[in-house]
C-alpha cells in the first residue's frame, strides 16, 4: 500500500509529489547519520509517514524541506540512542598478520555497510553531486560515527549540505553559538580522523578505467603478477564481518594465495556503484562444483594509477538484493 494509500485523509494527495522528491538526499543524510542502507530506508520511510501524519499541525512557517529534515533528524536521533556506533574493522584495532588464527567473525558487531549509488540523487548541479560522493566515501561515513549524534547531524548539515548555521540552530531547536560550537568540536574529531567531507573521489576518466578493467582480469585470472603491479604498495584490505584488517600489498597478496585461496576462479559482476566508488559482486567457485556462489560485495577504491583500498563485504544474503545482484552465477 503507498504512502498515499496508506494516509489518504492526513494530506492532500499533491503533497506526495512534494515529499517524495526529498527521498533520494534524504537516504544519503539518513545514511550518513546511520551508517546502514537499510536503516536509512527505514528512516525515511518512518520520516514521510511521520510528515504525512503531522501534515495538518505544519503550519508553512518553515519550508518543507527545513521542516522534513526536522523530522528525519529526530528519527535518526531516536534510532542511535543507547547503541554502539557502526565501526569498520579499521576502528576495532591495528592491522595484523595475514594468517587464519587472526581473522575473527564478529556478528555481533555493528559492522559500517555499503550504499548503492543507485539509491542517491543522480541528478542535479554537478558540484552538489561531487559533494555527495565525497561525503559517502566509507572513510568518512566511518568517522562520522565516532561523533555523538547531534554534532554528527550538524557537521552534515553544516559541511555537506551547506545549510547556515542559523538555519541548523531552527532545525535542531538551538542556538547558533551552540551549533557553531558543535561544529568545531565535530570538525577537530574528524581533523584527528584523517578524513574530511572535501576529500576528492577519483574522476572516471579513461586511465581509470582501464586500470579497473585490468584489475577485474588480474583478479579473475588470479594472477600474482598482474595483481601486484596494480596494487598500490601500502594499500589495505578488509572483510567485515571478520574483524581482521591488512596493511600492505604483500599482506594482502599473502592472504589470497593463503588462507584465501578459495576465491582463485572468482568472477566479478559489476555494479552501479557502492559509497561513490566501483563495486562488483564477487562470486566464488560453488563447493558443490556447479557454478558460483556469493561470497562478497567488493568495493575498490583507486588512489592515482592503483588500487588503494579493497572491501570485501561478506554479509551476501542482505547486499546483494540491494545491489541488485543474483543469488548465482553459471
Amino acid at each position: 500500500m503507498s504512502l498515499v494509500q496508506a494516509n489518504r485523509t492526513a494530506a492532500p494527495a499533491e503533497l506526495e509529489g512534494q515529499l517524495e522528491q526529498y527521498r533520494p538526499e534524504l537516504i544519503g543524510y539518513c545514511y550518513r547519520m546511520l551508517g546502514s542502507p537499510f536503516e536509512a530506508e527505514d528512516a525515511v520511510q518512518e520520516t514521510l509517514l511521520r510528515a504525512w501524519r503531522g501534515y495538518e499541525r505544519f503550519e508553512g512557517r518553515a519550508a518543507v524541506r527545513s521542516w522534513i529534515y526536522r523530522i528525519a533528524t529526530n528519527v535518526c536521533l531516536d534510532m542511535v540512542e543507547g547503541r554502539n556506533r557502526r565501526a569498520r574493522p579499521m576502528d576495532l584495532g591495528p592491522a595484523r598478520a595475514p594468517v587464519e588464527t587472526n581473522a575473527h567473525w564478529m556478528p555481533e558487531v555493528a559492522w559500517l555497510e555499503p550504499i548503492p549509488d543507485s539509491l542517491l540523487a543522480e541528478e542535479g548541479d554537478p558540484a552538489e553531486l561531487a559533494v555527495m560522493r565525497e561525503s559517502i566515501r566509507l572513510a568518512f561515513v566511518a568517522a562520522l560515527q565516532h561523533l555523538p549524534p547531534r554534532q554528527r547531524a550538524v557537521l552534515i548539515l553544516c559541511e555537506v549540505l551547506r545549510w547556515r548555521a542559523k538555519e541548523v540552530a531552527e532545525l535542531l531547536k538551538t542556538s547558533v553559538p551552540s551549533v557553531n560550537s558543535a561544529l568545531q568540536r565535530a570538525r577537530e574529531t574528524l581533523e584527528a580522523s584523517g578524513v574530511s567531507a572535501n576529500d576528492p573521489v577519483p574522476p572516471m576518466d579513461d586511465a581509470r578505467k582501464q586500470l579497473l578493467a585490468r584489475y577485474v582480469q588480474a583478479f579473475e585470472r588470479y594472477d600474482l603478477n598482474a595483481l601486484t603491479s596494480l596494487i598500490k604498495e601500502d594499500a589495505r584490505q578488509s572483510m567485515p564481518p571478520y574483524d581482521l584488517w591488512l596493511r600492505g600489498r604483500d599482506n594482502i597478496l599473502a592472504w589470497w594465495f593463503g588462507p584465501g585461496i578459495g576465491c582463485r576462479g572468482s568472477r566479478l559482476l559489476p555494479t552501479s556503484g557502492a559509497n561513490g566508488c566501483v563495486a562488483f559482486g564477487q562470486y566464488k567457485p560453488s563447493q558443490s562444483g556447479s557454478g558460483r556462489d556469493p561470497w562478497s560485495l567488493l568495493v575498490v577504491e583507486t588512489e592515482g594509477d592503483r588500487i588503494g583500498e579493497l572491501t570485501f563485504f561478506l554479509d551476501t544474503a542482505r547486499l546483494f538484493p540491494l545491489f541488485g545482484l543474483p543469488p548465482h552465477v553459471d
